[in-house]
């Protein structure tokens, strides 16, 4: 395995034009706000989802979801503004930035209200704001 990089940089703000569109999926859920999810809330999320998949299309195994996010940012124990000497501190999470107009998951043969429904049920459970998109 390799080793991880510890850095207090942040991910760029700048828009790729390739996150803002729909790529594999008929359906869509995009960021409108900023935020950052850790890779728990992540894992959590998508728990949360193909759970709710599952009641929403009765056990069909056709419904494809893709998860278009990756982790891009190793969080440490000391935070930037502790006292120089004794190191950064170990890696105890990684992380992703979210940006406003980033689209997070697509959803692929589901039909219109069982997306309405599964939208309106994973907006209350995520920790920023969100959009469905067609």
């Amino acid at each position: 395995m390799f080793k991880e990089k510890k850095t207090h940089n942040q991910y760029s703000l700048k828009l790729k034009q390739s996150n803002h569109t729909l790529k594999y999926g008929r359906f869509g859920i995009k960021a409108s706000s900023f935020s950052r999810l850790t890779n728990n809330q992540l894992n959590a999320l998508k728990w949360i989802i193909l759970k709710k998949l599952k009641f929403l299309t009765n056990n069909k195994k056709n419904t494809r979801f893709w998860v278009l996010l990756q982790m891009n940012l190793t969080l440490t124990k000391f935070n930037m503004e502790s006292r120089m000497g004794k190191g950064k501190g170990s890696i105890y999470a990684h992380a992703v930035y979210i940006r406003p107009g980033m689209v997070l998951f697509e959803f692929d043969n589901i039909k219109e209200q069982q997306m309405k429904n599964l939208f309106n049920y994973i907006s209350k459970k995520i920790p920023f704001k969100a959009i469905l998109i067609k």
